[in-house]
Protein backbone atom coordinates (compact mmCIF):
# COMPACT_ATOMS: atom_id res chain seq x y z
CA UNK A 1 0.00 0.00 0.00
CA UNK A 2 1.22 3.57 -0.70
CA UNK A 3 3.04 4.71 2.53
CA UNK A 4 1.07 7.35 4.70
CA UNK A 5 2.57 10.32 5.33
CA UNK A 6 -0.20 11.69 8.16
CA UNK A 7 1.54 10.40 10.63
CA UNK A 8 4.81 11.25 12.36
CA UNK A 9 6.96 8.87 14.83
CA UNK A 10 5.49 9.72 17.71
CA UNK A 11 1.74 8.71 16.40
CA UNK A 12 3.75 5.41 15.28
CA UNK A 13 4.56 4.58 18.70
CA UNK A 14 1.06 5.25 20.24
CA UNK A 15 -0.13 3.08 17.43
CA UNK A 16 1.96 0.60 18.68
CA UNK A 17 0.63 0.40 22.40
CA UNK A 18 -3.19 1.06 20.93
CA UNK A 19 -2.62 -1.92 18.55
CA UNK A 20 -1.52 -4.19 21.85
CA UNK A 21 -4.52 -3.02 23.79
CA UNK A 22 -7.13 -3.97 21.25
CA UNK A 23 -5.17 -7.06 20.63
CA UNK A 24 -5.01 -8.08 24.83
CA UNK A 25 -8.38 -6.24 25.80
CA UNK A 26 -10.91 -6.65 23.18
CA UNK A 27 -10.28 -9.38 20.45
CA UNK A 28 -10.60 -12.04 22.68
CA UNK A 29 -13.88 -11.28 24.24
CA UNK A 30 -16.05 -10.32 20.40
CA UNK A 31 -18.02 -13.35 20.91
CA UNK A 32 -18.88 -12.88 24.60
CA UNK A 33 -20.02 -9.71 24.21
CA UNK A 34 -22.31 -10.20 21.03
CA UNK A 35 -24.11 -12.59 22.87
CA UNK A 36 -24.41 -10.22 25.64
CA UNK A 37 -25.00 -7.10 23.00
CA UNK A 38 -22.43 -4.79 24.80
CA UNK A 39 -18.83 -4.83 26.08
CA UNK A 40 -17.96 -5.03 29.93
CA UNK A 41 -17.69 -1.51 31.66
CA UNK A 42 -13.90 -3.70 32.95
CA UNK A 43 -13.29 -2.58 29.37
CA UNK A 44 -13.72 0.81 29.29
CA UNK A 45 -11.81 1.31 32.56
CA UNK A 46 -8.72 -0.60 30.67
CA UNK A 47 -8.98 1.85 28.18
CA UNK A 48 -9.06 4.58 30.30
CA UNK A 49 -5.96 3.48 31.98
CA UNK A 50 -4.23 2.89 28.86
CA UNK A 51 -4.73 6.51 27.01
CA UNK A 52 -6.94 5.73 24.74
CA UNK A 53 -10.14 7.55 25.34
CA UNK A 54 -10.77 11.36 25.25
CA UNK A 55 -6.82 11.72 24.04
CA UNK A 56 -7.60 15.73 22.25
CA UNK A 57 -9.19 16.98 25.86
CA UNK A 58 -6.65 18.92 27.72
CA UNK A 59 -4.41 17.61 30.13
CA UNK A 60 -5.89 20.32 33.09
CA UNK A 61 -9.32 18.04 32.25
CA UNK A 62 -7.34 14.47 32.26
CA UNK A 63 -6.42 14.11 28.79
CA UNK A 64 -3.38 14.13 26.71
CA UNK A 65 -4.36 17.41 24.76
CA UNK A 66 -2.69 15.99 22.21
CA UNK A 67 -4.01 16.56 18.47
CA UNK A 68 -7.30 14.51 16.67
CA UNK A 69 -4.52 11.86 14.83
CA UNK A 70 -4.42 10.12 18.19
CA UNK A 71 -8.00 9.76 18.23
CA UNK A 72 -7.98 8.14 14.55
CA UNK A 73 -5.19 5.75 15.74
CA UNK A 74 -7.07 4.28 18.21
CA UNK A 75 -10.26 3.98 15.74
CA UNK A 76 -8.12 2.74 12.82
CA UNK A 77 -7.04 -0.15 15.76
CA UNK A 78 -10.13 -0.97 16.39
CA UNK A 79 -11.65 -1.09 12.76
CA UNK A 80 -8.17 -3.62 12.05
CA UNK A 81 -9.67 -6.52 14.33
CA UNK A 82 -12.97 -6.03 13.48
CA UNK A 83 -14.06 -4.70 16.57
CA UNK A 84 -17.11 -2.81 16.30
CA UNK A 85 -18.78 -2.98 19.73
CA UNK A 86 -16.72 -0.40 21.73
CA UNK A 87 -17.98 2.68 21.49
CA UNK A 88 -14.85 4.04 22.23
CA UNK A 89 -15.17 6.85 19.50
CA UNK A 90 -18.61 8.33 19.84
CA UNK A 91 -17.50 8.67 23.64
CA UNK A 92 -14.44 10.38 23.29
CA UNK A 93 -14.95 12.13 19.75
CA UNK A 94 -18.25 13.05 19.98
CA UNK A 95 -19.58 13.58 23.13
CA UNK A 96 -16.39 14.72 24.92
CA UNK A 97 -15.73 17.85 22.45
CA UNK A 98 -19.62 19.15 23.24
CA UNK A 99 -18.78 19.10 26.74
CA UNK A 100 -15.24 21.09 26.35
CA UNK A 101 -16.38 23.60 23.78
CA UNK A 102 -19.83 24.48 25.17
CA UNK A 103 -19.85 23.52 28.84
CA UNK A 104 -19.38 25.35 31.38
CA UNK A 105 -16.05 25.58 33.76
CA UNK A 106 -18.08 22.96 36.51
CA UNK A 107 -19.34 20.67 34.08
CA UNK A 108 -16.01 20.22 32.38
CA UNK A 109 -14.41 20.20 36.11
CA UNK A 110 -16.71 17.20 36.74
CA UNK A 111 -17.61 15.09 33.68
CA UNK A 112 -14.31 15.40 31.62
CA UNK A 113 -11.61 13.58 34.13
CA UNK A 114 -13.68 10.88 34.58
CA UNK A 115 -14.75 10.38 30.91
CA UNK A 116 -10.81 9.90 30.12
CA UNK A 117 -10.52 7.41 33.02
CA UNK A 118 -13.67 5.65 31.65
CA UNK A 119 -15.36 6.17 34.79
CA UNK A 120 -17.95 7.14 33.06
CA UNK A 121 -19.66 6.40 30.00
CA UNK A 122 -21.47 8.33 28.01
CA UNK A 123 -24.17 9.04 24.82
CA UNK A 124 -25.41 11.82 22.76
CA UNK A 125 -29.05 11.37 22.10
CA UNK A 126 -30.21 12.74 18.79
CA UNK A 127 -32.51 10.77 17.03
CA UNK A 128 -36.42 10.46 17.75
CA UNK A 129 -38.38 7.64 16.46
CA UNK A 130 -40.08 10.53 13.70
CA UNK A 131 -37.42 12.53 12.82
CA UNK A 132 -34.53 10.51 11.87
CA UNK A 133 -31.58 13.13 9.88
CA UNK A 134 -33.95 15.93 10.77
CA UNK A 135 -32.37 17.53 14.20
CA UNK A 136 -34.50 20.54 13.66
CA UNK A 137 -37.94 18.63 14.05
CA UNK A 138 -36.78 16.83 17.43
CA UNK A 139 -40.16 16.42 19.82
CA UNK A 140 -38.32 15.77 22.98
CA UNK A 141 -38.99 19.14 25.15
CA UNK A 142 -37.99 21.03 27.82
CA UNK A 143 -39.71 23.26 29.71
CA UNK A 144 -38.53 25.77 32.15
CA UNK A 145 -40.25 25.17 35.44
CA UNK A 146 -38.41 27.39 38.50
CA UNK A 147 -34.58 26.22 39.07
CA UNK A 148 -35.08 23.28 36.64
CA UNK A 149 -36.16 22.14 32.95
CA UNK A 150 -38.76 18.89 32.86
CA UNK A 151 -37.93 17.04 29.90
CA UNK A 152 -40.79 14.95 27.82
CA UNK A 153 -39.83 12.86 24.82
CA UNK A 154 -38.20 9.60 24.02
CA UNK A 155 -35.33 8.76 21.73
CA UNK A 156 -33.74 5.58 19.95
CA UNK A 157 -31.20 4.46 18.33
CA UNK A 158 -28.47 5.64 20.96
CA UNK A 159 -25.73 3.91 20.95
CA UNK A 160 -23.69 3.57 24.19
CA UNK A 161 -27.09 3.90 25.48
CA UNK A 162 -27.52 0.64 28.17
CA UNK A 163 -24.35 1.48 29.52
CA UNK A 164 -23.91 5.26 29.55
CA UNK A 165 -24.15 7.23 32.66
CA UNK A 166 -24.48 10.27 31.26
CA UNK A 167 -26.85 11.57 28.00
CA UNK A 168 -25.94 14.90 25.67
CA UNK A 169 -30.10 15.18 25.17
CA UNK A 170 -31.35 17.15 22.01
CA UNK A 171 -34.33 19.00 23.13
CA UNK A 172 -36.71 21.87 21.85
CA UNK A 173 -36.70 24.65 24.05
CA UNK A 174 -38.59 26.96 21.95
CA UNK A 175 -41.57 24.34 20.21
CA UNK A 176 -42.26 27.19 17.63
CA UNK A 177 -38.56 28.28 16.46
CA UNK A 178 -37.44 25.28 14.91
CA UNK A 179 -33.59 24.91 14.98
CA UNK A 180 -33.72 28.29 16.70
CA UNK A 181 -35.45 26.78 19.19
CA UNK A 182 -33.21 23.10 20.21
CA UNK A 183 -31.00 23.37 23.56
CA UNK A 184 -28.58 20.47 24.59
CA UNK A 185 -28.68 19.38 28.51
CA UNK A 186 -26.32 16.65 30.32
CA UNK A 187 -28.95 14.15 32.06
CA UNK A 188 -27.57 11.92 34.57
CA UNK A 189 -28.87 8.44 33.99
CA UNK A 190 -30.06 8.11 37.87
CA UNK A 191 -32.27 10.91 37.26
CA UNK A 192 -35.75 10.31 38.59
CA UNK A 193 -38.55 9.64 35.80
CA UNK A 194 -35.42 8.98 32.90
CA UNK A 195 -35.65 4.90 31.20
CA UNK A 196 -34.04 2.73 29.06
CA UNK A 197 -35.84 0.52 26.46
CA UNK A 198 -34.36 -3.01 25.45
CA UNK A 199 -31.41 -3.12 23.58
CA UNK A 200 -32.15 -3.04 20.28
CA UNK A 201 -31.44 -6.36 17.83
CA UNK A 202 -29.55 -5.07 15.38
CA UNK A 203 -28.55 -6.16 11.88
CA UNK A 204 -24.79 -5.58 12.70
CA UNK A 205 -22.70 -4.48 15.52
CA UNK A 206 -23.63 -7.08 18.17
CA UNK A 207 -21.51 -6.18 21.01
CA UNK A 208 -22.59 -2.53 20.81
CA UNK A 209 -25.80 -1.68 22.90
CA UNK A 210 -28.23 0.35 21.16
CA UNK A 211 -31.11 1.60 23.13
CA UNK A 212 -34.50 3.80 23.12
CA UNK A 213 -34.79 6.28 25.76
CA UNK A 214 -37.55 8.06 27.65
CA UNK A 215 -38.05 11.16 29.44
CA UNK A 216 -41.27 10.92 32.05
CA UNK A 217 -41.01 14.29 33.28
CA UNK A 218 -36.95 14.26 33.96
CA UNK A 219 -36.63 17.13 35.91
CA UNK A 220 -32.62 18.59 35.40
CA UNK A 221 -31.09 21.39 36.89
CA UNK A 222 -30.20 24.95 34.83
CA UNK A 223 -27.19 24.22 35.50
CA UNK A 224 -27.41 20.85 33.20
CA UNK A 225 -27.96 23.28 30.27
CA UNK A 226 -25.04 23.00 27.75
CA UNK A 227 -24.36 26.04 26.50
CA UNK A 228 -26.60 28.79 25.68
CA UNK A 229 -30.76 28.07 25.84
CA UNK A 230 -32.01 27.85 21.89
CA UNK A 231 -28.37 27.44 20.78
CA UNK A 232 -28.09 23.82 20.70
CA UNK A 233 -28.31 23.51 16.98
CA UNK A 234 -25.59 25.44 15.55
CA UNK A 235 -23.34 23.44 18.10
CA UNK A 236 -24.50 20.07 16.65
CA UNK A 237 -23.71 21.59 12.76
CA UNK A 238 -20.66 22.70 13.99
CA UNK A 239 -19.72 19.11 15.53
CA UNK A 240 -20.74 16.88 13.15
CA UNK A 241 -17.74 17.87 10.78
CA UNK A 242 -15.73 15.71 13.23
CA UNK A 243 -18.27 12.99 13.85
CA UNK A 244 -18.18 12.69 9.68
CA UNK A 245 -14.47 12.51 9.64
CA UNK A 246 -14.74 9.37 12.59
CA UNK A 247 -17.08 7.61 10.31
CA UNK A 248 -15.09 7.91 7.08
CA UNK A 249 -11.90 6.93 9.21
CA UNK A 250 -14.03 4.12 10.48
CA UNK A 251 -15.01 3.15 7.11
CA UNK A 252 -11.57 3.38 5.80
CA UNK A 253 -10.26 0.84 8.28
CA UNK A 254 -12.90 -1.50 8.01
CA UNK A 255 -12.24 -1.65 4.19
CA UNK A 256 -8.17 -2.34 4.75
CA UNK A 257 -8.82 -4.65 7.28
CA UNK A 258 -11.47 -6.98 4.84
CA UNK A 259 -9.21 -6.56 2.26
CA UNK A 260 -6.45 -7.64 4.05
CA UNK A 261 -8.25 -10.92 5.27
CA UNK A 262 -9.41 -11.65 2.03
CA UNK A 263 -6.06 -11.82 0.38
CA UNK A 264 -4.85 -14.05 3.33
CA UNK A 265 -8.07 -16.28 2.43
CA UNK A 266 -8.27 -16.38 -1.45
CA UNK A 267 -4.27 -17.57 -0.96
CA UNK A 268 -4.90 -20.19 1.40
CA UNK A 269 -8.36 -21.33 -0.28
CA UNK A 270 -8.50 -23.63 -3.19
CA UNK A 271 -11.33 -24.30 -6.13
CA UNK A 272 -10.55 -26.85 -9.14
CA UNK A 273 -7.07 -27.87 -8.10
CA UNK A 274 -5.77 -24.81 -7.54
CA UNK A 275 -5.57 -21.58 -4.78
CA UNK A 276 -8.36 -18.96 -5.43
CA UNK A 277 -6.18 -16.28 -5.99
CA UNK A 278 -4.67 -17.67 -9.23
CA UNK A 279 -7.76 -17.20 -10.77
CA UNK A 280 -7.37 -14.05 -13.19
CA UNK A 281 -10.67 -12.62 -12.10
CA UNK A 282 -9.58 -12.78 -8.31
CA UNK A 283 -6.20 -10.88 -9.07
CA UNK A 284 -8.17 -8.36 -11.01
CA UNK A 285 -11.32 -8.08 -8.34
CA UNK A 286 -8.02 -7.73 -6.10
CA UNK A 287 -6.33 -4.99 -7.73
CA UNK A 288 -9.62 -3.07 -8.25
CA UNK A 289 -10.18 -2.83 -4.70
CA UNK A 290 -6.50 -1.87 -3.50
CA UNK A 291 -6.73 0.78 -5.90
CA UNK A 292 -10.39 2.42 -4.47
CA UNK A 293 -9.26 1.30 -0.87
CA UNK A 294 -5.58 3.44 -1.88
CA UNK A 295 -7.54 6.62 -3.21
CA UNK A 296 -10.06 6.27 -0.11
CA UNK A 297 -6.85 6.30 2.37
CA UNK A 298 -5.70 9.26 0.67
CA UNK A 299 -8.58 11.13 0.66
CA UNK A 300 -9.48 10.49 4.39
CA UNK A 301 -5.72 11.46 5.09
CA UNK A 302 -5.90 14.74 3.77
CA UNK A 303 -9.35 15.62 5.63
CA UNK A 304 -7.71 14.41 8.65
CA UNK A 305 -4.59 16.86 8.20
CA UNK A 306 -7.43 19.37 6.96
CA UNK A 307 -9.11 18.55 10.59
CA UNK A 308 -6.27 18.84 12.38
CA UNK A 309 -5.33 22.42 11.01
CA UNK A 310 -9.15 23.53 11.82
CA UNK A 311 -9.50 23.91 8.06
CA UNK A 312 -11.68 20.95 7.31
CA UNK A 313 -15.18 22.72 6.08
CA UNK A 314 -18.59 21.07 6.66
CA UNK A 315 -18.93 20.31 3.12
CA UNK A 316 -15.72 18.60 2.91
CA UNK A 317 -16.36 16.37 5.97
CA UNK A 318 -19.89 15.35 4.19
CA UNK A 319 -17.78 14.75 0.78
CA UNK A 320 -15.44 12.90 2.89
CA UNK A 321 -18.14 10.39 5.03
CA UNK A 322 -20.36 9.95 1.39
CA UNK A 323 -17.29 8.71 -0.20
CA UNK A 324 -15.70 6.66 2.45
CA UNK A 325 -18.50 4.83 3.65
CA UNK A 326 -19.83 4.28 0.32
CA UNK A 327 -16.63 2.68 -0.46
CA UNK A 328 -16.69 0.81 2.61
CA UNK A 329 -19.94 -1.08 1.44
CA UNK A 330 -18.71 -1.85 -2.28
CA UNK A 331 -15.13 -2.96 -1.05
CA UNK A 332 -16.41 -5.12 1.70
CA UNK A 333 -19.54 -6.78 -0.44
CA UNK A 334 -16.10 -7.98 -3.06
CA UNK A 335 -14.73 -9.25 -0.21
CA UNK A 336 -17.34 -11.52 1.13
CA UNK A 337 -18.26 -12.20 -2.59
CA UNK A 338 -14.13 -13.25 -3.14
CA UNK A 339 -14.72 -15.75 0.35
CA UNK A 340 -18.20 -17.21 -1.27
CA UNK A 341 -20.00 -19.33 0.68
CA UNK A 342 -17.78 -18.86 4.05
CA UNK A 343 -18.28 -14.76 3.23
CA UNK A 344 -22.04 -15.63 4.73
CA UNK A 345 -20.74 -17.29 7.56
CA UNK A 346 -20.31 -15.11 10.81
CA UNK A 347 -17.52 -16.75 12.14
CA UNK A 348 -15.60 -15.11 9.57
CA UNK A 349 -15.03 -11.36 10.41
CA UNK A 350 -15.73 -10.48 6.56
CA UNK A 351 -19.50 -11.43 7.37
CA UNK A 352 -19.29 -9.44 10.46
CA UNK A 353 -17.82 -6.63 9.06
CA UNK A 354 -20.84 -6.36 6.20
CA UNK A 355 -23.46 -6.80 8.48
CA UNK A 356 -21.94 -3.54 10.68
CA UNK A 357 -20.59 -1.85 7.28
CA UNK A 358 -24.46 -0.97 6.00
CA UNK A 359 -25.16 1.53 8.97
CA UNK A 360 -22.14 3.43 8.14
CA UNK A 361 -24.01 4.96 4.91
CA UNK A 362 -26.88 5.82 7.95
CA UNK A 363 -26.01 7.49 11.13
CA UNK A 364 -24.10 10.59 11.47
CA UNK A 365 -26.31 11.42 8.50
CA UNK A 366 -27.11 9.41 5.58
CA UNK A 367 -25.74 9.62 1.57
CA UNK A 368 -28.41 11.73 1.03
CA UNK A 369 -28.11 14.00 3.07
CA UNK A 370 -24.66 14.11 2.77
CA UNK A 371 -25.38 15.17 -1.08
CA UNK A 372 -28.04 17.65 -0.19
CA UNK A 373 -24.83 19.35 2.46
CA UNK A 374 -22.98 19.26 -0.83
CA UNK A 375 -24.67 20.34 -3.36
CA UNK A 376 -25.69 23.56 -1.64
CA UNK A 377 -22.09 24.58 -2.55
CA UNK A 378 -22.23 23.91 -5.73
Amino acid sequence: MIPRSVYTEEHDMFRDSVRKFMQREIQPHWEEWEAQGHISREAWRKAGEAGILCTHIPVEYGGSGVDFRYSAIAIEEQGYIFASGPGFSLHSDIVAPYILHYGSEEQKQKWLPKMCTGEVITAIAMTEPGTGSDLAGVRTTAMEDGDHYVINGSKTFITNGQLADLYIVVCKTDTSAAAKGVSLFLVEADRAGFSRGKNLNKVGMKAQDTSELFFDNVRVPKENLLGQKNGGFIYLMQELAQERLSVAIIGAAAARACYNATVEYVKERKAFGKPVAAFQNTRFKLAEIRTELEVTQCYVDRCLELHCQGKLSIDAAASVKLWATEAQCRIIDECVQLHGGYGYMWEYPVARAWADSRVQRIYAGTSEIMKEIISRTI
